[in-house]
C-alpha cells in the first residue's frame, strides 16, 4: 500500500469537493428559497443547546460562505434543521429541491442524532483525552462521510457555531460537546486541512474544558502584547523590504496566536511560555514555489538558523496536503522567531483545506502547487484515506479500539467495513452475496493478489468474477484463510446447504412423480397433493420425501379412493322410508334403497351439514364423500353409474352422532404449541382422536382429527385456533 503522503496532494481535494458540489444543482435563488422553506418550521424552535434553530442555521450558512461555500451548500444548512419537523423529509425536500438536497439533509440530520446519543452515553468524569469516549461517534461519522462527503462541511460548520454561541452567551459548553469538539471535530478539520476552523474550534473547546489554564495563557499573551506586536511589526517590515530588495515579491504578516497550540507545545516539550517559538512568528507569502526557496535562502543568510527546527513540507507535503517551509531563526538580539514561507495557493489551502477550492474553481485541474490532479476518482480516494487515517490517529496505535476491523475502498471509492484479517473474498461478500459466490480473482491497489490475502486499512479492492458459479469448499477451510467474516462464512455454508437441498428435492420429486404414474394420477396438481398432506408447497413435500422422512405409503393411502372398511360399530345402517313422512333416525339416507351399509370416506371426512354424495363400492357398501372431494370427482368421472344420491338423516337423539374431521394447522414451531392448540379443542368440548405433526425449517405442520356433530360449528373453533401464538393458518382438510 502506498503511503498517504504519496497518494494525497493539494490538487486532489479541491477536485473532489468540486465534484461533490456538482451533485447539488445550482438552482436559482436556492439559498433564499431554502431559508423561506425552513423559516416557518424552525423560527420558533430551540436546539438542545438553547440556541434558536433558525439563528443557528443562519450562522452555519455564514460560516460556509466565509470559506467560499456556494449558495447550494449554504441552502443545505437550512434544510438539515427543517428535517426534524417534517413527517416525510426525504419526499418533501426532494419534491421542493431535488433528490440530492434531500439525501444530504436527511443524512446530516441522521448523523446529528447519532452523535447526540453518543454524547449522552459518555461518563462526565472521563478524562478529555480518552479516545474511547468517542469511538462510536467516530465510526458513525466515518461511515456517514463515506456516503456523502458534503456532510463533513455541514457538521464542522455547525459545531463551530455551537461553540461560538456558548462563548457569546458566556455560558460553559457541556463537557461532552467540548470534548467531542477537541477529540473528534478538530482532528477531522486537521486531517482535511481546514486549519482556520481547526484552530478556532480547539481554542474555544479548550476554553470550556480548562478555563483556568486558558485564562492564564491568555493573560501571558496579553501582558507581552505591546512588546511582542512592536517587535513582530519591526521584523515584518524589515523582512518584507529586504526580500523585495532581493527581487522576491513577498507579503509578510504576523501569525495569529492559538492558545491551545501554545499549551500543547508547553506540555509536550516541557517548555516555559517564553520558550514557545510560535509566540513570535511571521508568515511570508510569495508568488511561486521557486520564490519560497529563494526567500528561505535569504532568511538563513540573514539570521542564525536553530538546528532541528527546519521542515520542508513543500517537497514532502503532510498527509492532508499541507505545504509550507518552516524554520526558526535567531535575530540580532538572540530572540527566536518562527518563519513560515508559502505561496498564496498553499496559504489558502492551509486556511480552508477541502473548502479552498470554492475560491479557486476557475483554476481548473491544476492544484495549489501547480500539480495536475489525476481526476475526481483519485481525489475522492485521497480524502477517504484521510478519513481512515484520522480514525487511526484518534484511536492511537496502542489503544486497540479499532483493531477488530478495517476499512477498505471499492473501485467507486465507497468505504466497506470488514473484520480484521478480512480477505478479498470477505470484501466480495460484503458488497453482494452473488459477487461473493462468483468471485475468482482480486486486485489490491491495482496489483493482482491471491484470494486469501489479508487486506489492510485504506486499500482499494477490485474483484473479478465469473458470470455464473458458486464458492469453493476450500473457503470454509479455516487453515487456508480465505474467510474471516462470520457473515461471509454463513453465506458460503448457505450456498452449499441449498445445493444439498436441491439434490434432496430432486430425489423426492422423482419418487413422488413415479408414484403418481403408478397410481394413474399424473393429472393431479403437485401443490394440491402437498396441501392435502399438510405441506405449504410441493417443494417442501419433495424435500421431506427425499430425506425419507415421509413414507410413500402415506401418499398411496391418500391417492386411492377405495376406502378401508371402518369397524362395524361405525357403519351407519339405514332403511329407506316407506313414505316421505318417515325419516331415518340417524346417519345418512340413501335415496331409493331399502337397506344398505354406508361408511364415511376417510379422504374428506364429511360431517353435517356438508353437501354429500355417495359412491357404491364393491363389497363395502356406499362410501359417503363431501361433494367437493377431489377423489369423489375422479371416481364419478370414471364410473358415473355408481354415483348415488344421499342425504343426512336425523339423529336418534340430540348429540348422539359425532363425525371425525381433519383440521390442518401451520405454525411457527415452538415448545408448548401442541398443548395450546389442544386446549382450544378441549375448551370447545371437541374430542381430539388423532394428531399428526411434522416440523421443517422451524415451521410445524399439524393435522388434528377431531369429532364433531356439526361442521358449521367448526369455523368458530378454527378462528380461535388461528389466534394461538405462532399459528399462521388453521383450516379444515
Amino acid at each position: 500500500m502506498k503511503s498517504l503522503a504519496a497518494d494525497h496532494d493539494g490538487a486532489q481535494v479541491p477536485e473532489l469537493i468540486a465534484a461533490a458540489e456538482q451533485d447539488l444543482p445550482q438552482q436559482a435563488n436556492a439559498l433564499a428559497r431554502a431559508r423561506a422553506f425552513a423559516e416557518p418550521l424552525i423560527a420558533g424552535e430551540i436546539l438542545n443547546t438553547g440556541e434558536n434553530s433558525l439563528e443557528h442555521a443562519d450562522a452555519v450558512a455564514a460560516i460556509l460562505k466565509s470559506m467560499g461555500g456556494s449558495q447550494a451548500m449554504q441552502a443545505a444548512s437550512y434544510l438539515v434543521y427543517a428535517c426534524a419537523h417534517l413527517n416525510k423529509p426525504q419526499e418533501v425536500i426532494a419534491k421542493a429541491f431535488g433528490d440530492s438536497y434531500a439525501a444530504l439533509a436527511v443524512e446530516t440530520n441522521k448523523l446529528v442524532r447519532v452523535q447526540a446519543q453518543a454524547r449522552g452515553a459518555l461518563d462526565a468524569d472521563r478524562p478529555m483525552d480518552d479516545p474511547k469516549a468517542q469511538t462510536e461517534s467516530v465510526r458513525k461519522m466515518l461511515l456517514a462521510f463515506s456516503r456523502d462527503l458534503r456532510v463533513v462541511m455541514l457538521r464542522l460548520a455547525s459545531r463551530l457555531q455551537t461553540l461560538r454561541w456558548y462563548a457569546a452567551c458566556k455560558q460553559p459548553a457541556p463537557p461532552s460537546i467540548a470534548r467531542e469538539s477537541l477529540q473528534v471535530f478538530a482532528p477531522l478539520a486537521n486531517r482535511l486541512g481546514i486549519w482556520q476552523l481547526k484552530w478556532e474550534m480547539e481554542d474555544l473547546a479548550f476554553r470550556f474544558l480548562e478555563p483556568q489554564t486558558y485564562k492564564e495563557v491568555a493573560r501571558l499573551l496579553d501582558e507581552k502584547r505591546a512588546e511582542r506586536e512592536g517587535y513582530v511589526g519591526r521584523m515584518r517590515a524589515q523582512l518584507q523590504a529586504e526580500l523585495r530588495a532581493q527581487g522576491v515579491d513577498a507579503e509578510v504578516h504576523g501569525r495569529p496566536k492559538h492558545i491551545y497550540s501554545i499549551v500543547k507545545k508547553m506540555r509536550g516539550k516541557s517548555l516555559d511560555f517564553e520558550q514557545v517559538f510560535d509566540v513570535r512568528a511571521l508568515r511570508v507569502i510569495v508568488p511561486a514555489v521557486p520564490d519560497c526557496y529563494a526567500a528561505l535562502s535569504w532568511v538563513h543568510e540573514k539570521f542564525e538558523a536553530i538546528g532541528g527546527e527546519f521542515d520542508d513540507y513543500i517537497a514532502r507535503p503532510k498527509a492532508n496536503g499541507y505545504q509550507s517551509l518552516h524554520t526558526v531563526v535567531r535575530d540580532a538580539t538572540g530572540q527566536p522567531i518562527e518563519i513560515q514561507i508559502r505561496t498564496q495557493a498553499m496559504h489558502d489551502h492551509a486556511e480552508h483545506g477541502v473548502a479552498a477550492h470554492w475560491a479557486y474553481k476557475e483554476a481548473g485541474a491544476k492544484g495549489y502547487a501547480g500539480v495536475s490532479a489525476s481526476g475526481e476518482y483519485d481525489a475522492k480516494i485521497a480524502v477517504l484515506r484521510q478519513l481512515l487515517a484520522w480514525e487511526r490517529d484518534l484511536a492511537g496505535a496502542s489503544e486497540g479500539l479499532f483493531d477488530d476491523r478495517i476499512y477498505v475502498l471499492t473501485p467507486d471509492a465507497a468505504i466497506v467495513e470488514l473484520p480484521q484479517g478480512a480477505t478479498p473474498v470477505d470484501f466480495a461478500y460484503s458488497v453482494h452475496t452473488s459477487l461473493g459466490h462468483r468471485c475468482r480473482g482480486a486486485k489490491v491497489d491495482g496489483a493482482m493478489v491471491p484470494l486469501n490475502t489479508q487486506l489492510a486499512n485504506g486499500q482499494t479492492v477490485e474483484v473479478s468474477a465469473v458470470k455464473e458459479g458458486g464458492p469453493s469448499r476450500d473457503w470454509l477451510n479455516a487453515e487456508l484463510g480465505f474467510l474471516a467474516s462470520h457473515r461471509a462464512k454463513a453465506k458460503v455454508r448457505a450456498w452449499f446447504n441449498e445445493q444439498v437441498r436441491h439434490e434432496t428435492v430432486a430425489r423426492g420429486r422423482e419418487a413422488v412423480e413415479k408414484l403418481l404414474q403408478r397410481e394413474g394420477k399424473t393429472a393431479m396438481k403437485l401443490d394440491d397433493l402437498a396441501g392435502q398432506l399438510g405441506f405449504k408447497s410441493a417443494e417442501d413435500l419433495f424435500a421431506v420425501v427425499g430425506k425419507d422422512e415421509l413414507s410413500l405409503r402415506s401418499i398411496e393411502t391418500l391417492l386411492r379412493p377405495q376406502e378401508v372398511p371402518l369397524p362395524q360399530d361405525e357403519f351407519l345402517l339405514l332403511k329407506k322410508a316407506r313414505n316421505t313422512e318417515k325419516t331415518p333416525q340417524g346417519g345418512v339416507l340413501v335415496v331409493g334403497v331399502d337397506s344398505l351399509m354406508t361408511q364415511l370416506a376417510k379422504c374428506c371426512k364429511p360431517a353435517p351439514p356438508d353437501g354429500i354424495a355417495g359412491f357404491v363400492t364393491r363389497g363395502k357398501g356406499v362410501s359417503i364423500h363431501r361433494s367437493d372431494c377431489s377423489n369423489f370427482r375422479e371416481l364419478a368421472a370414471r364410473s358415473g353409474e355408481r354415483v348415488i344420491d344421499v342425504a343426512w338423516g336425523k339423529p336418534k337423539s340430540e348429540g348422539a352422532a359425532v363425525y371425525p374431521v381433519d383440521v390442518a394447522v401451520e405454525a411457527a414451531d415452538r415448545q408448548g404449541l401442541l398443548r395450546d392448540i389442544s386446549e382450544v379443542f378441549a375448551k370447545e368440548k371437541m374430542n381430539v382422536v388423532g394428531v399428526q405433526s411434522q416440523s421443517v425449517k422451524e415451521t410445524a405442520w399439524m393435522t388434528f382429527t377431531v369429532e364433531i356433530s356439526d361442521s358449521g360449528r367448526l369455523n368458530k373453533v378454527l378462528g380461535q385456533v388461528a389466534e394461538v401464538r405462532g399459528v399462521r393458518s388453521a383450516r379444515r382438510r
